[in-house]
């Protein structure tokens, strides 16, 4: 990969995630450009490429991957289609940033992590986006630093103001919890070990079928306690806040900021609306550091270890949720290769 030449990516999937990458590479970050763009709707992949010259539309990722003007590889595809995308990737030793999941489960993610392996060297970056948060990263520096003591308890809430109609029980572990389980694991430098879902009565806001609210706990290696509350349809904005109770203080972060208005005998602020705009410059971060890195031939951020444990703890997730019981997560030993 050139040091100093410009990184010619190509994004896989064009939905409301690949489009924001599409412009978050043209417009927002620097030493990258996106000379193609892949999504089953030819359509909508040709209408997107359009806007931007030198770049060219497909709709199979291994057409893309074949061109001689691509570099590296960015995949918001549904999760369903990440495993085919990554082994291609690997076959052709090409850097990817995958978005979060990995893939829809430990197995498939397993395999994923053998390839890697079996390859040598790191190729693969998953997009696990708060690690790149200003606060998250903050929280992370004064847990490592000591001064709080030892982390006994993590507190996460995770609302978002409405959920598509196509989303099930599952998808709340699966595509939101899965957050609060790979930062976890980050900002206490441990695994989770067990998984229990409570499951409140519903709001009346919940579609039919899915429990909403839920509160899902985990375990932790060194005994550490976790509680999140998953909140699909709040009704008031996205909010995402964690605080860590530890030996000798606390610390929260995700309180909205921004002007508080007192007028008219009320007070008050404005609340997030999405995920897009809350994150947007973790977003950011996140893509820039990947294409830094990968354009001095580097591989840094979360790794496909991490998007495996997180499939191995979501599998756990469902199983309690589905079952009503503590579900003990089952994983490999961390190879030496992801140390």
């Amino acid at each position: 990969m050139p040091s100093r030449g410009t990184l010619s990516v190509a994004v896989v999937g064009t939905g409301k995630m690949g489009a924001d990458h599409v412009r978050r590479i043209q417009r927002v970050i620097s030493g990258a450009r996106v000379t193609a763009v892949v999504d089953l709707d030819e359509e909508r992949a040709e209408a997107l490429a359009a806007t931007m010259d030198g770049c060219r539309a497909y709709t199979e990722p291994v057409a893309a991957m074949a061109a001689p003007d691509v570099d590296a590889v960015l995949i918001a595809s549904p999760g369903p289609a990440h495993e085919a995308a990554l082994l291609e990737a690997l076959d052709r030793d090409l850097p990817v940033l995958c978005e979060k999941p990995l893939t829809p489960d430990a197995a498939s993610a397993l395999r994923v992590l053998e390839a890697e392996r079996r390859l040598g060297h790191r190729r693969i970056q998953v997009g696990f986006m708060r690690r790149y948060d200003a606060e998250y990263a903050e929280l992370k520096r004064l847990l490592d630093g000591g001064e709080l003591g030892r982390a006994l308890m993590l507190h996460h809430r995770h609302r978002n103001p409405s959920m598509p109609p196509w989303f099930t029980n599952e998808m709340l572990i699966n595509d939101s919890v899965v957050h609060e389980m790979d930062v976890t694991r980050w900002l206490l430098g441990q695994e989770i070990t067990a998984v229990t879902v409570l499951k409140p009565a519903p709001s009346s806001y919940a579609p039919e079928g899915m429990d909403d609210p839920q509160l899902v706990l985990f375990e932790t290696e060194s005994g550490a306690l976790v509680d999140v509350e998953i909140f699909g349809h709040c009704g008031n904005g996205y909010q995402v806040r964690a605080e860590a109770v530890c030996e000798r203080g606390t610390v929260r972060i995700g309180d909205e900021g921004g002007p508080r208005v007192s007028a008219d005998g009320r007070w008050g602020g404005r609340v997030t609306p999405d995920y897009l705009e809350r994150f947007a410059d973790a977003y950011d971060r996140q893509v820039q550091a990947w294409v830094d890195a990968t354009r001095r031939g580097e591989v840094t951020g979360p790794s496909v270890w991490d998007g495996y444990a997180a499939a191995a703890v979501c599998e756990a997730g469902v199983s309690a949720q589905r079952e009503g019981r503590r579900v003990e997560v089952e994983m490999i030993e961390r190879p030496a290769f992801y140390a």
